[in-house]
């Protein structure tokens, strides 16, 4: 008999079903990872299971008994607890304040002691090594998500759902993050672990549930499948695997950054380049400068220090235009923030950042004529779904709105191109299509940026990576001279010297 038992759940939204009729089935201490696409309707199923959102129609049972959760107090009281992929926590407040909160011990009035003494516990027997007097402000993200753990154990949690739980650790984080989660099923807990990651999924699982579009897909045993079966689920094909192949020689310097300063309490400078022919990656975990790397570059942030060059010109005071006009072509880490205008039509969203071009302006006025045959002939070239280009933007998905930046950006001939996070929430194949966009764009000479969170991404297709940390490079290399695990220490702070003794 499963502990969860999830039978036809259908949750709506306006002008979408997000769970369409969704059977799942967790058995008592396993870990099961419910893997999907973005969108795919993961995190929705499980807030359902949480209380957060109550379903049009289906039955929950929970240890062989039929229940109604209608708020995550519910889901507790049956011994159901979930860490969201954006913590709760509050950042003035302790470890233990954190942990209690809410929750606290004594019938009338606050029992510290025994409620210091019921956390300590936890904290020794799952090996948790938090102290419970720190700040949550001073914790790195790692601790901070063994307090959400350590909080949802207090609260008497046996099912324990994870969002997305490794999204924003470094590879030694994951590593011990999944240390605890083998010792939390050891001790009984049942662990479900939403992501869209194959090769955590094959790691750490016991058992797949596969959602697509909101239906469910397929139930696995991870011991029968590999991660291209997984994929393949996932968006219904085969999916190739893209890793950049070795480069003989490159071009001159393209883009050249002199004692640069991207974080204003260490005030050390970043030095940087790329050359034609080139795949720099930026690794890092995020928050540690590459959002101003990206700023800085194409000129939305003021550089305060240092120097920016492309092919040896000084831009360091340009406006953007200017910058654009030298040949940048620009995929920022937010596209619905930088690169796109949701209610304007996709032809509109093309004149973005062109609009004073003199192929699209003709006697001070727009050739929507051009702008429009242009805009078909990019997202025929580029595979973007697209039922009209005269329809809104925020129409299409994330990844067809993506492909509509990309072919925005390198269709006009670009000497360099700052891709910043370019496949953040998409699926599979649009990963796919983008990679290999870039590659092709190595190819042909452009010199390219690659900022990402995706240990992964920046691995397989970089000729060179860069790690920054608390916005300084912590370590610089060719592609293949550090493996994962190396990476992982440079991206906590580790320099070259440390990691190679």
């Amino acid at each position: 008999m499963p502990i969860i038992d999830m039978r036809q759940i259908t949750k709506r939204f306006p002008g979408v079903v997000a769970n369409d009729k969704v059977d799942f089935q967790v058995e008592k201490q396993e870990i099961h990872c419910l893997l999907g696409e973005n969108g795919s309707g993961k995190t929705t199923l499980m807030n359902v299971l949480f209380g957060l959102y109550h379903p049009e129609e289906g039955e929950i049972y929970v240890k062989g008994e039929k229940v109604r959760i209608s708020n995550p107090n519910d889901a507790y009281k049956l011994g159901i607890g979930m860490v969201h992929q954006h913590f709760m926590l509050v950042n003035q407040m302790t470890v233990l304040e954190n942990i209690i909160l809410g929750n606290e011990c004594g019938s009338f009035f606050l029992d510290r002691k025994e409620s210091e003494a019921a956390v300590r516990d936890l904290i020794t027997r799952f090996n948790f090594k938090l102290d419970l007097n720190q700040k949550i402000a001073d914790l790195s993200v790692g601790m901070k998500q063994r307090v959400e753990i350590v909080k949802t154990l207090y609260r008497g949690a046996d099912i324990i759902i994870l969002d997305e739980p490794t999204a924003v650790l470094t590879p030694q984080e994951v590593a011990d993050l999944f240390v605890i989660l083998h010792q939390l099923r050891r001790d009984g807990k049942t662990i479900i672990f939403i992501t869209h990651k194959l090769n955590e999924t094959m790691e750490m699982s016991d058992s797949v549930t596969v959602l697509r579009k909101g239906v469910k897909v397929a139930d696995l045993k991870t011991r029968d499948v590999n991660q291209n079966d997984l994929a393949a689920h996932m968006v219904g094909r085969q999916v190739e695997h893209i890793v950049s192949d070795s480069v003989e020689s490159y071009g001159e310097v393209v883009l050249s950054i002199k004692d640069l300063v991207l974080n204003d309490k260490t005030r050390i400078p970043v030095n940087l380049s790329v050359r034609a022919g080139e795949i720099l990656g930026i690794a890092g975990v995020e928050g540690n400068g590459q959002q101003e790397l990206e700023e800085l570059i194409i000129g939305t942030m003021p550089v305060r220090s240092g120097k920016i060059e492309i092919n040896g010109q000084d831009i360091t005071s340009k406006p953007v235009k200017d910058r654009k006009d030298l040949g940048i072509g620009y995929i920022p880490a937010d596209r619905h923030k930088n690169a796109i205008l949701s209610n304007f039509s996709i032809i509109e969203n093309y004149l973005l950042g062109y609009h004073k071009d003199k192929d699209y302006i003709k006697n001070g006025f727009i050739d929507f004529r051009k702008l429009e045959s242009d805009a078909d002939r990019f997202v025929t070239e580029f595979n973007a779904k697209v039922a009209d280009i005269g329809d809104p933007i925020s129409s299409l998905s994330g990844g067809n709105q993506q492909k509509i930046v990309l072919s925005r950006e390198v269709s006009h001939d670009p000497i360099l191109v700052i891709a910043a996070q370019p496949v953040r929430g998409l699926d599979i194949g649009a990963i796919e299509f983008i990679h290999k966009t870039l590659l092709r764009l190595r190819h042909e000479k452009k010199a390219i940026l690659l900022i990402s969170a995706e240990l992964s991404e920046v691995m397989n297709l970089s000729d060179r990576i860069a790690v920054l940390y608390e916005g300084q490079v912590s370590a610089e290399f060719p592609r293949g001279k550090y493996n994962q695990e190396q990476i992982g220490l440079f991206m906590a702070g580790r320099t070259e010297k440390e990691v190679e003794v």
